[in-house]
C-alpha cells in the first residue's frame, strides 16, 4: 500500500513541479492565434471547449494501454510502479506536451511532417509510413478487445464478430464526420464512465478490505513467470501508462481544436498524468485481486487474458451495477482510441498528400484504404498484435523525442528534458527488437541485445549532437521555418 500511495502522490506532484518547468522551458504565449482560428474549416480545425479537448485527448491516449499494459507490466514486479511514475513525469508528459506545442506552432501539422521537418526528408518519409501503420494497428487492437468484452455481456447472437462490425461502423463515422459532431458529443459520456471506473477501484484499493503486496522488500528483480527481464521487456509492455509514441499522433488533432496556448499543459501534460494514474490503479488492482505477483502470473498462465481480469475485478469489487458501468468504461476507452487513431491516419495522409478534406467524398476516398487495412489486421492473434503495437509505439516515441530535442536546441532552449528520455527509449527499443522472440524480434540473447541497444543509443546521441552543432553553427543550410 505504501508504494501505491507514494506513487500517486509523486505523480500528482510531478504535474505541478516538473510539468511547470517543461512549460517554462518551451515558453508559451497566450497571445498567439491557434490553428483552430487561423485555419478554421469546421471539419478538423474548429475551436472546442477546453474541458472537451481534455477529455478527448485523455480518452484518445488512454485506451487499453494503461489498463492491459499495466496488468501485463506489473507481472514483472514492483519495478512497474516506479516506471509508471518516473516514465510519466520525465518521459511521457514531456513527450506529449512538447510534441503538441511544436505542432501548435506549425499550424497543427501532423506528427510525420513535424518530425521530418526537424530530422530531414528521409526520416519524414519513413515516419509517414510508420505512423499510418501504427495507427492502423491501434485501430485493429481497439476493435477486437471491446468486441470480446461486449460479446460476454450480451446474448449469444451478439457474438464477437457482430460487435466487431458495429464498432468498426462507428469508427468509419468518427473518421469522416466533423470532429465536433460525433466525437465532441460522445466523449464526455465515455469519459464519465471511465472516470467512474478508476475512482471506484481507487476507493476499494484505499478503503476496502484488500491488500496491495508491494514486494519491495524482495527487491526489484523480475517476477515474470516466463523469466522475461525487466529491461527492455517491461518498458515495452507498459507503454501508454508511461510513454507512448501513439500520443504524439493524437495531439495534432486536439491542437487543431485548442483555443489558447495557455491550456496546452493542462491538456497534454495533464492527460498523460491522468493516464499514469489509471495505470497505477490497474497495476495495483491486478496484484491486490490475485494477491501477489506470483499469483497474477499463475492467473494469466491458466488461459486468461487481461480482459478476463478486468471483468473479474470490476464485478467482484464494484458489484453488479458498478461492475457493469466499470466494464463499459473499459470498453469506451479503447473504442474512443481506435476511432481517433483511424481519423489521425486520415489526417496524416491528407497532410503529406496535400489532399483537401472539406468535402465528405474526399475524406471517404482517402479513408477507404485505411479501413481495408485495419479490417485485415484485426484478425491477427491479439498477443502477437499487442507485441508489435507495443514496440512500434515506443519506437515512434524515439523519433518524436529526437525531433523535439533538435527543435529545442535550434531555439536555444534546455533540450536536456527531451534528450535524456530520447537516449533511454532508444536503448529500450533497439534492445527489445534484438532480443524479443521471433517473429517480432531477432531472438538474440538479452545481454548482447542490451549491450548493442545501449551502444546504438550512444552512437545516435553523438550523431544528433553533431547534427545540432552543424545547424547552430550555420554549417548546415536548411530552411526550418514552417
Amino acid at each position: 500500500m505504501t508504494l501505491f500511495l507514494a506513487s500517486i502522490g509523486i505523480l500528482i506532484g510531478g504535474y505541478f513541479l516538473y510539468g511547470l518547468l517543461v512549460e517554462k522551458i518551451f515558453g508559451i504565449d497566450p497571445k498567439n492565434l491557434t490553428p483552430a482560428y487561423s485555419r478554421r474549416d469546421d471539419i478538423d480545425y474548429t475551436p472546442m471547449s477546453t474541458w472537451k479537448v481534455f477529455l478527448i485527448q485523455f480518452l484518445n491516449i488512454a485506451g487499453l494501454g494503461p489498463i492491459f499494459g499495466a496488468i501485463m507490466g506489473v507481472m514483472f514486479g514492483p519495478a512497474a510502479f516506479l516506471w509508471i511514475v518516473l516514465g510519466t513525469i520525465f518521459a511521457g508528459g514531456v513527450h506529449d506536451f512538447i510534441s503538441a506545442m511544436i505542432s501548435l506552432r506549425s499550424g497543427g501539422l501532423s506528427l510525420p511532417e513535424v518530425v521530418g521537418h526537424e530530422l530531414g526528408l528521409s526520416v519524414k518519409q519513413v515516419m509517414r509510413v510508420f505512423s499510418i501503420l501504427l495507427l492502423i494497428l491501434v485501430g485493429a487492437v481497439f476493435v477486437v478487445n471491446p468486441a470480446e468484452l461486449l460479446a460476454k455481456m450480451t446474448p449469444d447472437f451478439m457474438d464477437r464478430f457482430v460487435w466487431i462490425l458495429i464498432i468498426f461502423a462507428y469508427y468509419i463515422l468518427a473518421t469522416l464526420l466533423p470532429i465536433d459532431k460525433l466525437i465532441g458529443n460522445l466523449y464526455p459520456v465515455f469519459g464519465l464512465t471511465l472516470l467512474f471506473m478508476a475512482a471506484g477501484l481507487l476507493i476499494v484499493l484505499i478503503f476496502g478490505d484488500v491488500t496491495i503486496p508491494d514486494g519491495l522488500t524482495d527487491g526489484l528483480h523480475s517476477r515474470h513467470a516466463d523469466g522475461n527481464p525487466i529491461f527492455p521487456m517491461m518498458f515495452v509492455s507498459i507503454a501508454c501508462g508511461a510513454i507512448s509514441g501513439f500520443h504524439a499522433t493524437q495531439s495534432p488533432m486536439m491542437v487543431r481544436c485548442l483555443k489558447n496556448e495557455k491550456y496546452a499543459r493542462p491538456i497534454f501534460y495533464g492527460a498523460m498524468i491522468a493516464e499514469g494514474l489509471v495505470a497505477l490503479i490497474w497495476a495495483a488492482a491486478a496484484i491486490a485481486f490475485t494477491q501477489g505477483y506470483e499469483q497474477l502470473n499463475e492467473y494469466m498462465a491458466s488461459g486468461n487474458v487481461p480482459s478476463d481480469l478486468v471483468k473479474d475485478i470490476s464485478l467482484s469489487w464494484l458489484g453488479s451495477v458498478g461492475g457493469v458501468l466499470a466494464i463499459i468504461g473499459v470498453i469506451a476507452a479503447p473504442i474512443t482510441t481506435g476511432d481517433t487513431a483511424l481519423r489521425s491516419a486520415r489526417l496524416i495522409a491528407a497532410d503529406f498528400l496535400k489532399f483537401d478534406q472539406k468535402k465528405l467524398f474526399r475524406r471517404l476516398l482517402l479513408s477507404l484504404p485505411i479501413f481495408i487495412l485495419a479490417g485485415a489486421v484485426m484478425f491477427i492473434n491479439f498477443k502477437v498484435l499487442w507485441r508489435y503495437f507495443a514496440w512500434c509505439n515506443q519506437t515512434l516515441a524515439v523519433f518524436t523525442l529526437w525531433a523535439a530535442t533538435v527543435y529545442l536546441a535550434r531555439h536555444k532552449k534546455a533540450y536536456i528534458v527531451t534528450l535524456l528520455p530520447a537516449i533511454f527509449m532508444t536503448a529500450v527499443s533497439v534492445s527489445y527488437l534484438l532480443c524479443a522472440e521471433r517473429p517480432e524480434g531477432l531472438g538474440i540473447p538479452v545481454g548482447i541485445a542490451v549491450a548493442v541497444g545501449s551502444a546504438a543509443a550512444v552512437a545516435l546521441t553523438f550523431v544528433v549532437m553533431m547534427y545540432i552543432h552543424r545547424i547552430n553553427s550555420g554549417k548546415l543550410k536548411r530552411k526550418f521555418d514552417y
